[in-house]
């Protein structure tokens, strides 16, 4: 009774965790065959729009068509991924001028990047956010989390089999 019993628990808790790892393998890969590319906030500049461990999806555009208020994914001259608002739009220059929404001044202005960005380095707009999707995005594309992830999956693999041999025993048992 008590072995069914952990049986039973344990292929519950088997069967949520596979959901979960369907979920985010999901969530994470198949917005990419439209076209869009998730990636997670970890800074508040963009607060509230972009909360922080937010999962952002962001799909290509062309840079000549975005206006001020706008939100633009691009690179900056470090080479960190940024998500912030566009207030001005040089054509000529081809470079755009951005902010962090939450980024103020001493006199409560919204304080605007150190450097213009060249329209090149633009990656797109954020289209939708998911929020605390992005903690986990950010762990799991991390060593320590790609091996809990592996480690999850051989262990949902590994129980599978041995409950399903157990099942089986159980089964003849009772049969007999």
């Amino acid at each position: 009774m008590l072995k069914r019993c952990i049986s039973s628990l344990a292929r519950a808790l088997g069967g949520l965790l596979a959901a979960a790892l369907v979920a985010l393998v999901v969530v994470s890969l198949v917005p990419r065959f439209f076209g869009y590319t998730p990636y997670a906030v970890l800074s508040g500049s963009m607060e509230p729009e972009y909360p922080v461990g937010s999962l952002i999806f962001v799909h290509s555009v062309d840079v000549k068509t975005l206006q001020p208020g706008d939100a633009a994914t691009f690179h900056r001259s470090d080479g960190a991924v940024v998500t912030h608002q566009v207030y001005e739009v040089d054509a000529d220059a081809k470079l755009i001028g951005t902010q962090g929404i939450a980024n103020v001044n001493a006199d409560g202005t919204i304080a605007h990047d150190a450097e213009k960005t060249p329209f090149s380095q633009v990656v797109g707009s954020p289209v939708f956010c998911i929020p605390y999707l992005g903690y986990v995005n950010a762990y799991c594309t991390t060593p320590p989390g790609l091996y809990v992830v592996v480690a999850v999956a051989v262990l949902l693999l590994a129980a599978s089999a041995l409950l399903g041999k157990g099942g089986e025993g159980d089964a003849r048992k009772s049969a007999r």
